[in-house]
């Protein structure tokens, strides 16, 4: 192999261990929203009637913008509860719990899942996003005016 030949593969190498990091961070989220998620937002987050509204919502995840990432990582920092309408239902009086206990890598990679792979977004949140609203979380309220888009 001549030196520019050795050069090229050797620049080549950072790129060919990536894919499937990158793959295995998908595949991660996807783990850990079943683990973690499932129980309540269904096997592929299509919901559950009557406890948990379903996070396949293009319409909703797309009308948020470049704020679905701080939304997303704004309920799982700090749970959600009041009265919200998904899809022409309204799921009133449950709480979603904090999920903060799961740490920025694990939520950073559940919500890359959710706004990529079942929602069809171009990307999740940053860990930086995360670890924000993990520091400071929002309130329920100014998460639903999030979502109502005020």
């Amino acid at each position: 192999m001549n030196k520019k030949a050795f050069r090229a593969a050797l620049l080549a190498v950072p790129y060919l261990l990536a894919v499937p990091a990158l793959a295995d961070a998908g595949e991660t989220g996807e783990a850990l929203f079943s683990s973690i998620c499932a129980a309540c937002h269904g096997d592929k987050g299509q919901g559950t009637a009557g406890i948990a509204p379903p996070l396949v919502d293009p319409t909703l995840w797309q009308g948020l913008g470049d704020k679905a990432p701080v939304y997303i990582a704004g309920v799982m920092a700090g749970g959600m509860s009041g009265k919200i309408n998904a899809n022409g239902v309204d799921y009133i009086g449950l709480v979603m719990p904090t999920q903060a206990a799961h740490g920025a890598d694990d939520l950073t990679a559940i919500a890359a899942y959710v706004l990529t792979t079942l929602n069809g977004l171009p990307a999740g949140p940053d860990k930086a996003t995360v670890e924000a609203a993990l520091a400071k979380p929002p309130s329920h309220k100014e998460l639903r005016a999030l979502r109502k888009g005020e």
